[in-house]
């Protein structure tokens, strides 16, 4: 059952970017440069996986699936394949965290977040962000919208590949989830700093680290 605090919210005034503008453009040069040296340092990683995926023979290895991201603007996330092609059957699934759809080598890739490294070339294009709420499929957008209109004040920054909903609130398989992870990026949004963003990639790096 969803929370009452999640009734659909009409009247609330538009949240601003707590970042002023010098602030994002060194996050973007931070993005920009941390990403083209990530992937220079994990090509070989990058190359390992994609051969074994490849020979996997379960389509492509890199999934391309689009994302609603900064201004509204649709675009194509990249990961590296953990699920048997066709999982969805044409319609839209959250991820489970121990979901039945996932390949053994999917597994390994998830459990040790490998999958997301060629969000990196997200990154770097400028579609998403180090930090920044976690982009979502418009299928889901439009039914997060019918609780809670706050939704679109996320389209005034990037997406990100971490952050503290990321990091909390693990994998958002339900409404309740989902609308508990829009507050805590409606907080970001308001509380939103470079060195914040440092605090959440350190969290997420020692996360991933453990294997967590």
């Amino acid at each position: 059952m969803i929370s009452k605090t999640h009734n659909r919210r009409n009247d609330t005034a538009p949240i601003p970017v707590h970042m002023t503008s010098w602030q994002l453009a060194v996050k973007r040069c931070f993005d920009f440069v941390c990403a083209l040296i990530g992937i220079i340092v994990f090509f070989p990683l990058f190359l390992i996986i994609y051969i074994v995926l490849l020979a996997q023979r379960d389509g492509n290895p890199i999934f391309a699936q689009e994302r609603v991201g900064m201004g509204g603007k649709i675009f194509n996330i990249y990961k590296f394949r953990s699920m048997h092609q066709g999982a969805e059957n044409g319609t839209p699934v959250l991820a489970q965290k121990q979901d039945a759809r996932l390949t053994p080598i999917g597994r390994f890739l998830r459990n040790h977040h490998l999958d997301e490294l060629p969000q990196l070339w997200n990154v770097l294009k400028g579609d998403m962000s180090f930090v920044g709420y976690r982009p979502e499929r418009k299928y889901f957008i439009d039914q997060i919208m019918q609780h809670d209109v706050r939704y679109e004040f996320l389209y005034q920054m990037r997406p990100g590949i971490t952050s503290d909903a990321t990091i909390y609130n693990g994998y958002t398989d339900t409404m309740e989830k989902m609308l508990e992870r829009l507050s805590m990026d409606l907080h970001y949004l308001k509380t939103a700093s470079l060195k914040g963003d440092i605090i959440i990639i350190l969290k997420t790096l020692g996360i991933v680290a453990k294997g967590d």
